[in-house]
């Protein structure tokens, strides 16, 4: 559904003051209902386990980590999307004190530092991550007093988080209550979440019960997940965009959760869950439309498939679900035959996805935010959107675009319950991004007639020209990738030599199938001809100062963030 009666129409839901209220409330509401399926077993059968069974087991690991000794410290968890991880993040911060999660990719001594500047007394980890994480603790300056693994480990001062969810339901029949009778400050930092680091060193957000349940309150007014639908659990946990918008919305509306195996098993656990919803960056959709384009190639069928899909956007056939799953029921097979809606958020992404998408039949939607929003701060409605938009500011959250350039371009603040505490230990960078109450995005954008936001691409990235033109990077990326042969692209300026002004240049990495299948077998000056031609043919979409006028073809894909962004200021992704 795509209408714009549903303009000013929102979704009504009860009021959560901070997470405690979301899990108690839910855990009541929806006792009996599947809250997580998982796999006990990988590649086995997804086995479900209810609303109850999860509140209690919150109730039995907090309970244990009081009497631990860790009320009010700092408690991080690390490790793959899993059960335990939710379980662990709201055990912390519904009663015991601050949580830190940690992406799981990082180095051991990129992870030892984050552990020493949060100053942790305890670290929850999965099984898999057992060895970094004794190679992480090796590099510490101080000994973490509980290291607690989420399975079973033979580790000598390993805790094993069975275990102590089991002794803390013992102490909660024993009339131990210091966890489930805890007082929530909702205006405390409940949260710290290290940025990803794609430029400079990684700042602690820090969030309170306020930000992120103010930000699930409001976003549910958008977006409504139907009471039966599953969600397949596919992007990082750590990332507060997986966090928020599916993990603890999900929580909020009764929603069942599947545990995703990993980015290659998305499809086949779309269809075991079977999932209806699910959240990406827009890497993981672009590939998936890339592989239903290919498949459709391959089987004849391509045309039809264009010509049926020109004909659902013209009729909007996309409101008329039952219809247009039977007209393309082979792409709804592949997807398992339940998905109701995508969401694409984390980076910008290319509109003719979306509309794609949409014109087969899976209802699809993106939004736009930052972890120091908790983290969405716009996003289209389920019913009314717009492809290229990033949606509609979000109710209780205020948007202005501050120096607008003649076209109506500036810098995007807001300010609302969702804005941060602050960078942990930082107050010159706070005060750089929190003024009087706004937060400063560094993202330039602009509103359309009717309300929408779009976003141009980053502040800090903007090429700008010796006669005062400023070149969106982001803008100039999406015109390389429409290219068949050009998989990635990072474009950045360049001084020329001659001039003495700023060009553009472009970071391209080819899909080698296409061109061989295209062009033959070719030699390293004949590529570099190939996507010169190439670039040229887009460059005639540009205006002139737009226009790349250098280019190096990488040999391997660019360094990316565990969400799939690329390190857009690391020096080894702007080297040929």
């Amino acid at each position: 559904m795509n209408d714009k009666k549903y303009r000013d129409v929102l979704y009504e839901f009860r009021e959560i003051s901070d997470l405690k209220d979301m899990v108690d409330s839910s855990a009541e509401l929806f006792a009996e209902k599947d809250a997580y399926l998982v796999k006990l077993v990988p590649g086995g059968e997804y086995t479900p386990i209810k609303y109850k069974k999860f509140k209690a087991d919150i109730d039995g690991l907090g309970t244990e980590l009081i009497h631990m000794g860790l009320k009010g410290k700092k408690v991080a968890v690390v490790g793959e999307n899993s059960y335990e991880w939710v379980v662990t993040y709201l055990a912390v911060t519904n009663g015991t004190g601050v949580i830190v999660p940690l992406d799981r990719e990082l180095p051991p001594q990129e992870m030892s530092n984050l552990l020493e500047r949060a100053e942790v007394s305890a670290i929850v980890y999965s099984k898999k991550m057992e060895r970094q994480v004794m190679e992480t603790v090796a590099h510490l300056s101080f000994a973490i007093p509980y290291q607690i693994c989420m399975g079973e480990t033979a580790e000598s001062g390993v805790l094993e988080m069975g275990h102590l969810i089991d002794q803390g339901g013992e102490r909660l029949a024993e009339g131990e209550r210091a966890f489930v009778d805890a007082e929530i400050d909702r205006e405390a930092m409940c949260s710290l979440l290290f940025t990803s680091g794609t430029t400079g060193m990684a700042k602690g957000v820090m969030l309170s019960h306020k930000n992120i349940s103010a930000n699930v309150y409001n976003m549910s007014k958008y977006v409504a997940i139907p009471c039966e639908d599953f969600g397949l659990s596919v992007l990082p946990m750590h990332h507060s965009y997986e966090l928020t918008c599916h993990i603890f919305t999900g929580i909020y509306q009764g929603m069942t959760v599947a545990i995703c195996e990993g980015l290659k098993h998305i499809l086949k656990n779309m269809g075991e869950a079977p999932a209806g919803v699910m959240l990406g960056v827009p890497l993981v959709f672009e590939s998936m439309h890339k592989k239903l384009m290919k498949q459709a190639q391959t089987s004849g069928k391509l045309g039809k498939m264009k010509k049926m899909m020109a004909v659902s956007r013209r009729l909007k056939l996309y409101n008329h679900p039952q219809l247009i799953k039977g007209i393309f029921k082979d792409v709804h097979t592949a997807m398992g035959n339940h998905m109701n809606l995508f969401i694409a958020g984390g980076a910008a992404i290319d509109p003719n996805v979306i509309e794609s998408f949409q014109a087969m039949g899976i209802p699809m939607i993106q939004g736009y935010g930052m972890t120091e929003n908790a983290p969405i701060i716009a996003v289209n409605k389920d019913r009314y959107s717009k492809p290229a938009a990033v949606g509609l500011p979000m109710p209780g959250t205020d948007i202005q675009i501050i120096d607008k350039d003649k076209s109506g371009v500036g810098e995007i603040i807001c300010r609302g319950d969702s804005v941060m505490l602050g960078y942990y230990n930082d107050p010159e960078e706070t005060d750089k991004v929190l003024i009087d109450g706004w937060l400063h995005t560094g993202d330039y954008g602009y509103f359309d007639r009717e309300g929408f936001l779009y976003v141009c691409g980053r502040k800090k990235s903007v090429i700008v020209t010796k006669n005062g033109k400023n070149i969106f990077p982001e803008e100039v990326e999406f015109y390389l990738t429409q290219s068949e042969f050009i998989q990635e692209a990072l474009v950045h300026g360049v001084a020329d030599e001659k001039s003495g002004d700023t060009v553009v240049k472009a970071e391209v990495y080819l899909d080698g199938e296409a061109i061989k299948e295209a062009a033959g077998n070719l030699s390293t000056a004949e590529l570099r001809t190939f996507i010169k031609k190439e670039i040229d043919k887009i460059n005639e979409e540009m205006p002139l100062y737009k226009r790349v006028k250098r280019f190096g073809i990488r040999e391997t894909e660019f360094e990316k963030t565990t969400t799939r962004k690329i390190k857009r200021f690391n020096q080894s992704n702007i080297e040929e």
